[in-house]
């Protein structure tokens, strides 16, 4: 549902997923004595909210599409979440981290990715082709490899043992 319009999806393609627009989280019940009070006003309410909030011009508002809005509506919810999301994090990790033990460790704002783990049967497959291809021209492709990067193949310590 538009913050602006009590009605979801107007104007709107029936087929357009509701899902896709309307608000999960700033979403409240309407309020049916506001809603015959603003009636009169909603183009108006419609457009000083993406003045106010977005910056656009009468002019870049007259040119969107009732879909198009809709979707603006949405992105805009999703960034004012996500926002607000990242707020609450740095503030919650540099309470915790100001007011630890001594011998804690400090979070940290961010964290890289974890790397994702091979499919083994992808890997398998492909040793396959590698052996396949060894078995038939030989082991002078690693060679090559290093010879076109300008790279000196290492060469591996043999225990005795």
């Amino acid at each position: 549902m538009c913050p602006c319009s009590g009605k979801s999806g107007e104007g709107l393609p029936f087929f357009l997923p509701a899902r896709l627009i309307e608000f999960e989280y700033l979403g409240n019940e309407p309020d049916p004595d506001y809603e015959k009070l603003a009636e009169p006003y909603r183009r108006d309410l419609d457009f000083a909210f993406f003045a106010v909030n977005l910056g656009y011009s009468k002019s870049e508002y007259g040119e969107l599409t009732p879909r198009e809005k809709a979707f603006i509506y949405k992105a805009w919810e999703n960034k004012r979440i996500s926002d607000t999301s990242f707020i609450y994090n740095a503030v919650f990790t540099a309470v915790y981290n100001v007011n630890r033990g001594k011998n804690k460790r400090a979070l940290k704002l961010w964290h890289k990715p974890r790397v994702q783990k091979a499919d083994m049967e992808t890997v398998q497959e492909n040793m396959a082709v590698i052996q396949e291809v060894e078995a038939k021209e030989g082991k002078g492709w690693i060679d090559l490899i290093y010879q076109k990067n300008g790279l000196k193949r290492p060469e591996r310590k043999v225990e005795n043992g």
